[in-house]
């Protein structure tokens, strides 16, 4: 399952740079996640390194993408050409 960024976020910065995927940009008001590159960091890191830096828990499960571990890791790997 993609995660997503609520309306709770401050914008202060520290997730975007800790995705390995590139999936959190600025948006109009707060981040954004790109669900199509979001694979809650299976394949780089056991917990999703944005919720993990996140200091007003603002990260949660996108339940409009939702996606099993299975289809996580082949995400991952079409973003990264690793098998």
């Amino acid at each position: 399952m993609s995660l997503k960024i609520t309306d709770e976020c401050i914008n202060c910065d520290v997730c975007e740079p800790e995705c390995p995927n590139g999936a959190i940009s600025p948006g109009a008001e707060t981040y954004d996640i790109a669900p199509e590159k979001c694979t809650e960091c299976v394949g780089h890191y056991d917990t999703p390194q944005c919720v993990e830096v996140c200091p007003v828990d603002c990260i949660i499960k996108d339940p409009a993408h939702a996606e099993n571990q299975d289809q996580l890791w082949a995400k991952f790997q079409k973003l990264t050409g690793n098998a």
